[in-house]
């Protein structure tokens, strides 16, 4: 199975947000065969650890440990960072881009919370991307499908953009299932 551990943004952050996109480029219906690859609100999320392909026997070992996290996190009186989405940009260039929006507020709380639930995860041996912590909300994979100035405008908007605050309150483990229509089931919460 494949998983990740994540925290999702409060409702109203997202339909602040999904009210941004509805007025993108991004977010507008593509044109037959130009999919900018938008990622439905239901699965905006901010990714702490990506673990990939898990075996099926190690998931009670992979709760045991984000559950672990949540709990020292708690326990240790540490405060639910509060956020709100901000800001962002593009990653890659041409057929690789990819659109985010940014973070502001503690993100130093959030990336601190990566990494205790990281930290648990690799005292449990579970196998983990290694790539570091970049808080963000993948919004779309455009690519190359849409002209440059368009792009750009979106662009634009999207670095203004500064929705409401919420806190993470919940660490949650994600199954994600790929191809034509892809799919993430939370299959457990924590709260710290």
């Amino acid at each position: 199975m494949r998983l990740f551990v994540a925290a999702y943004p409060s409702p109203e952050a997202i339909d602040d947000l999904n009210a941004l996109v509805a007025r993108l480029a991004v977010g507008r219906p593509p044109a037959p065969g130009r999919s900018v690859r938008l990622a439905p609100p239901e699965r905006w999320h901010l990714t702490l650890a990506f673990l990939g392909e898990v075996e099926d026997r190690r998931e009670p070992d992979v709760r045991a440990a984000v559950a672990s996290a949540a709990d020292t996190w708690r326990t240790a009186g540490r405060a639910a960072p509060v956020l709100r989405l901000a800001g962002g940009g593009r990653f890659g260039r041409g057929r690789f881009t990819v659109l985010w929006t940014g973070l502001s507020g503690e993100v130093d709380g959030l990336a601190a919370l990566a990494r205790a639930v990281r930290t648990r995860l690799r005292a449990a041996r579970i196998p983990q991307d290694h790539k570091p912590f970049r808080p963000h909300l993948s919004l779309a994979r455009p690519g190359d499908r849409l002209p440059p100035p368009v792009l750009a405008e979106d662009l634009a908007m999207i670095a203004e953009y500064k929705g409401p605050q919420w806190t993470v309150d919940t660490l949650e483990l994600v199954r994600s299932h790929l191809g034509p229509h892809p799919r993430h089931d939370r299959i457990g919460g924590w709260p710290i």
